[in-house]
């Protein structure tokens, strides 16, 4: 059931976040065209540097939101000004077909579950958010990027107060120490101290490539449930990026 007042008003926090964003670096734009252009192949034209998720803005306070899916950052199909959405893309897709596949977990990707990402800034692969941070010599983009996922980290919480839900982050790896979403791995970790339960916070692999899928396959147990694996691996894999990240 959703506290309408409260999701209403994480969204709106997130919406004026990504606005604020966008005006305190007004050279992002610019640095990340060069970025696409510089890669060699394709290119495309940058519309939306700092991406809101304008899919937040088709729910209704009727609607059941069963789960938070947390992605990296926006890619190319996420910032064009047609979709703003995010997880559109191939990783979407294999997301999607996951849930179709497993009906007994009662989620339908498109109408149960709400993305946000780890940060809003776009780039065309989340690796590359480093480069774009080299880009700027007085490293407004790299004081920026840890800002934001700072934000975002803060939001999730608020919408998962908001929705009374279960969290699947997903991607891990560059949550760790030394990481691109260290600073995302180390709000979250201090936000979760201050909550009575963060049993309902899972990490996973990310659905890029099947890695979610084949992790899964790999780790589960023929004793269990598909529901069961996911709590226990998800557990697993919290308990050891976020709950056991220590600082220097």
């Amino acid at each position: 059931m959703i506290s309408w007042k409260k999701f209403v008003k994480a969204r709106e926090k997130f919406r004026r976040a990504v606005k604020e964003l966008e005006l305190s670096l007004p050279g992002l734009k610019r640095l990340q065209q060069k970025l696409v252009d510089d890669r060699g192949g394709a290119s495309y034209r940058i519309e939306t540097p700092v991406v809101y998720n304008s899919a937040l803005d088709d729910v209704t306070a009727d609607d059941d939101i069963k789960l938070i899916l947390v992605a990296d950052n926006p890619g190319r199909r996420e910032q064009a000004a047609e979709n703003r959405r995010y997880l559109i893309g191939p990783s979407g897709k294999i997301a999607g077909k996951f849930f179709l596949n497993n009906p007994s977990l009662g989620v339908d990707f498109l109408k149960n579950v709400i993305i946000l990402n780890k940060t809003p800034i776009h780039t065309p692969r989340t690796l590359e958010l480093r480069k774009l941070c080299g880009l700027e010599k007085n490293q407004k983009i790299a004081l920026a990027l840890e800002e934001s996922q700072s934000i975002m980290a803060s939001l999730l919480l608020e919408f998962q107060q908001a929705l009374c839900c279960p969290v699947w982050i997903t991607g891990y790896s560059e949550m760790k120490k030394g990481g691109i979403f260290e600073t995302y791995t180390k709000r979250l970790k201090e936000l979760l101290e201050k909550k009575e339960k963060k049993s309902s916070v899972f990490l996973f692999r990310h659905f890029s490539m099947n890695q979610f899928t084949i992790d899964l396959k790999k780790k589960s147990q023929k004793t269990e449930t598909v529901e069961e694996s996911l709590a226990r691996i998800g557990a697993f894999y919290r308990q050891r990026i976020i709950d056991g990240f220590k600082e220097d």
